[in-house]
């Protein structure tokens, strides 16, 4: 049985030939550079819709990708709701499987304002993984930025992360789980605590307990991707290499507990001077 989605891109297609916008389903697959045969096998129940099979209806016919996850709102987008809608941009090789684009930090801060620019996202290294869970969903790779989420991770690791539709965000998105959050003018690394139906909101957590959690409002997000996979430098000892970064912590909550305690000092002579 198909599923949901595909059920809906099926309504879609019948939609759009009532309409008159296609003559024909062959012609449909044709105009979304698929195979006719293939769209055939989707049509008849035998396999689902592919989601870059997805992303070329929702370019090409303005297929309402809100209406195809959730099943609300009208089949196709308005002409408004058109100029808002972005479309995540893929690499793929020589038969059409999709690479796994890297964006480094040297890119990170610029990431966030190219995302809908084809000609920079498609020049961000990419490469291919053996396994078959990479050629599921849309993949890309980020590198780990800082000491935040120390121990899980490292300056210098990479994570390969999926990425989340924006209509699963808000009951997709797993508390405690760790994502890749593209924000208006950063990316981050962090485990989350899914705020959105409350206070359209989701609570960022670092591991590194020296850091804060803060908020991040739902309109300030641009992606989220969610990490599946570390990879890491070869270290000969993970302990000796986390020493360092252990230290410099400790080090850190010395020198604020004896501020804490001169802070203190200071308040009680103080009130002792005007009791006196």
């Amino acid at each position: 049985m198909n599923s949901i989605v595909t059920q809906r891109f099926i309504q879609c297609h019948h939609q759009l030939k009532q309409d008159n916008r296609v003559r024909s389903s062959r012609q449909f697959a044709l105009s979304l550079d698929y195979l006719p045969q293939s769209l055939s096998e989707i049509l008849k129940g035998r396999r689902d819709v592919t989601i870059d099979l997805l992303r070329r209806a929702v370019e090409i016919y303005q297929v309402n990708p809100i209406y195809l996850y959730t099943g609300e709102g009208e089949l196709f987008l308005k002409p408004d709701e058109e100029k808002n809608l972005q479309i995540l941009t893929v690499v793929t090789d020589t038969q059409d499987v999709e690479r796994i684009l890297h964006v480094p930090i040297a890119a990170q801060g610029v990431y966030p304002h190219e995302i809908g620019n084809p000609t920079f996202v498609q020049s961000l290294p990419s490469y291919s993984m053996p396994e078959f869970q990479y050629t599921n969903g849309v993949h890309r790779c980020f590198d780990i930025n800082g000491d935040s989420m120390v121990p899980t991770f490292l300056e210098g690791d990479k994570v390969i992360s999926c990425f989340v539709e924006p209509a699963q965000w808000e009951v997709g998105i797993k508390n405690q789980h760790v994502y890749v959050f593209v924000a208006q003018g950063e990316v981050v690394v962090k485990r989350v605590m899914n705020k959105l139906k409350e206070h359209k909101q989701l609570q960022l957590i670092s591991d590194n307990s020296f850091y804060e959690s803060y908020p991040l409002d739902w309109s300030e997000i641009r992606e989220i991707w969610q990490v599946h996979t570390k990879i890491s430098p070869f270290l000969a000892s993970a302990q000796h290499a986390q020493a360092p970064v252990q230290e410099e912590v400790k080090e850190l909550r010395r020198m604020i507990g004896e501020q804490h305690k001169m802070i203190q000092h200071l308040h009680n002579t103080i009130e002792k001077l005007i009791n006196s």
